[in-house]
């Protein structure tokens, strides 16, 4: 237990310069387009057998007729449901663990080797134990999700932590500052960018879990209803389920990337100015 978690180098922030040319989301679009119309080729053209790759236009057909259904967003709501839970409890405990770890000297040192036993232990191998426990119920689901998102989030805290400067930090002790108020007015300010770096980083990875642990354990949600399809032969059903879990994917990404700029707008990486 005598090795110590490796701080990520302070990275230089390069102002942004804007591009000339076609704007970012119009060459994101043909990329999208360029991206169907291979896949509406490659049944067409025999290189892949339609019943086993339907073309893009079926499947979208398919995806559109979902969102018409009661069931598909009954679907919806329970993977969101485990998402929502498994994320928020995930970032809490590791907030709160990573503050009480990564103040104490000592405890980060003696927990150093530990946290680096776990943390690449694949969530999916717990879903033995997941099923053992909870059963096809969304508390499988949750064990995976929350074992996965607790150690993105809280090797960020402890690297934010980490960073705090230690004039700072003896200042506000000389200061009389409390246990709260160091917390507070100086290492919070310095953890929050890279706080925020976890939850979007875990909240891709809650969805990922989320699907997984319904496809493979058979809780309610996508994951189950794509399974579903796959065993009942209706294989553009299947893919347009696959195709809402890629829209979740985005909308969840674009969100975190939304509320990060929000609650960042005052550092240097979002004002896009240079910083040493």
């Amino acid at each position: 237990m005598t090795q110590t978690i490796q701080k990520p180098a302070p990275g230089r922030v390069k102002k942004t310069v804007p591009s000339k040319g076609l704007p970012t989301w119009l060459l994101g679009l043909f990329g999208i387009i360029g991206f169907l119309g291979i896949w509406e080729l490659m049944p067409a053209l025999g290189l892949v057998k339609a019943k086993y790759l339907p073309p893009a236009s079926e499947v979208l057909v398919a995806l559109v007729g979902d969102f018409g259904l009661t069931a598909f967003w009954v679907a919806v709501g329970h993977t969101m449901l485990a998402w929502a839970i498994g994320l928020a409890v995930a970032v809490l405990t590791a907030l709160v663990l990573g503050l009480v770890i990564g103040m104490s000297p000592f405890l980060r040192r003696a927990t150093n080797s530990t946290i680096e036993f776990l943390r690449p232990i694949p969530s999916v191998a717990l879903i033995p134990l997941a099923v053992l426990l909870f059963g096809v119920k969304i508390e499988s689901s949750l064990l995976l999700i929350i074992y996965a998102c607790f150690w993105q989030v809280l090797i960020q805290v402890l690297y934010g932590v980490a960073d705090v400067d230690n004039v700072a930090m003896q200042t506000a002790k000389s200061y009389g500052f409390s246990y709260l108020q160091q917390i507070r007015d100086v290492i919070f300010p310095t953890m929050l960018p890279y706080l925020m770096t976890g939850i979007r980083l875990a909240a891709s990875v809650a969805l990922i879990l989320a699907i997984t642990a319904e496809l493979i354990i058979g809780s309610d949600g996508l994951g189950k209803e794509i399974a579903l399809a796959q065993s009942g032969g209706a294989i553009a059903g299947m893919y347009a389920l696959i195709v809402a879990t890629g829209l979740l994917g985005l909308a969840i990404n674009v969100i975190t990337r939304i509320v990060e700029k929000r609650i960042l707008a005052w550092h240097p990486s979002v004002r896009g100015e240079v910083v040493s």
